[in-house]
């Protein structure tokens, strides 16, 4: 065992505590700590114009979020989904009293494959719910064009897109709904929050509505069944902060990224995952699928990282389709989802992070280059 400092997948972006005080003492002076104060209204209006959106709704946490987009949607029956993501994804379905049915992913992207999407539809199809995974695109225009064929929603799980661009402009305008998480762990934090982003005034009320408790505007009735999913204003104020420094962050994951590629590459079965028609990519995460051809299997990599105190991440083991509360469904069986299963056998998230230090990169480009001589 090393006794070098542990290096983990990420660690969350603090601003020094001298350039918080002035948010906290504007929070204390005005008396308000909750229900869409100044700092919540600032942070909407700045997260739309930063990431060309016309209309966001800030939340307490990314999955309240999720749950709040899909009972904005009104489904009913089934929804096609990932088994390649976070639980959040599909637990928000199981909230709403909606059916997961999981189709493979696509094995250069690791998205929703959408050759699979069409034979998964039935008539209790209502919905679609792709994940863009590790912030790259999934194949949106072709998901759209199945959406329209079968008149289906889509709402996208954008918990990792947070700033991502194609060639349309933000990723985050497809779909009829789209969802980020501001979790500790994301490339934009609010420490715990989300958010969800729609396309007009008449929805973004209903999400606000539905995240005070369905409460009407003049608070005198309640006019739907809502949850209480309100951002404070402290955590408001420090997503304000982050957004400050966010594009230097940006651009430091950037040259990790690329020298986590230049290093990495050349070692026979390492595959980086590549992007998918990003225009801007935002680099959440850095993925590697371990082959048959590296001497090592997944697991004995991970240990021998973990062994030098290079703490990955198994991101995304187990497969949703696999926990407990899903595997007895019919879409969620091996045979259906091959590429999956061989993909959570074979991936290491490495750590990427701002602050990250360029040695520490190619420490672990080392120790991944040792092991497969």
């Amino acid at each position: 065992m090393t006794d070098r400092k542990p290096i983990f997948v990420t660690q969350p972006a603090l601003p020094r505590l001298e350039a918080f005080t002035p948010y906290l003492q504007e929070i204390w002076d005005s008396r308000i700590l909750t229900n869409g104060g100044a700092m919540h209204q600032r942070l909407e209006t700045a997260l739309c114009e930063y990431l060309g959106v016309e209309y966001i709704s800030l939340f307490c946490n990314g999955t309240q979020a999720l749950i709040t987009a899909l009972q904005v949607a009104n489904l009913s029956g089934e929804v096609i989904t990932t088994p390649y993501s976070f639980v959040a994804t599909a637990h928000s379905l199981l909230w709403n009293n909606l059916t997961p049915v999981f189709v493979d992913i696509d094995p250069g992207t690791l998205n929703i494959d959408p050759a699979r999407i069409e034979a998964a539809i039935t008539d209790k199809t209502t919905a679609i719910l792709p994940v863009h995974c590790y912030g790259h695109p999934c194949a949106v225009q072709e998901i759209r064009k199945i959406a329209r064929r079968h008149n289906l929603q889509v709402i996208y799980d954008a918990a990792h897109a947070f700033g991502v661009r194609d060639t349309t402009g933000s990723l985050l305008n497809h779909g009829e709904l789209a969802v980020l998480s501001f979790h500790a762990t994301k490339v934009f934090s609010t420490v715990e929050g989300g958010a969800i982003i729609c396309h007009d005034e008449t929805t973004k009320r209903r999400i606000d509505q539905l995240k005070n408790f369905g409460l009407s505007p003049d608070g005198n009735t309640v006019e739907f069944t809502g949850a209480n999913g309100k951002l404070s204003e402290i955590h408001a104020a420090f997503g304000l902060l982050q957004l400050k420094s966010l594009d230097e962050a940006l651009n430091n994951r950037r040259l990790i990224d690329q020298r986590y590629r230049t290093g990495l590459s050349g070692i026979p079965g390492i595959r980086c995952i590549e992007g998918a028609g990003e225009t801007v990519a935002n680099y959440a995460y850095f993925p590697i699928l371990v082959g048959p051809e590296y001497p090592l299997n997944r697991d004995k990599l991970f240990a021998h990282l973990a062994a030098h105190n290079v703490h990955g991440r198994r991101y995304f083991q187990p497969l949703i389709s696999s926990l407990p509360m899903y595997c007895g469904h019919h879409s969620s069986s091996a045979e259906n989802l091959p590429v999956a299963h061989r993909v959570v056998e074979q991936v290491i998230c490495l750590p990427i992070y701002p602050n990250l230090e360029h040695e520490s990169v190619d420490f672990i480009i080392d120790l991944i280059a040792q092991a497969a001589v």
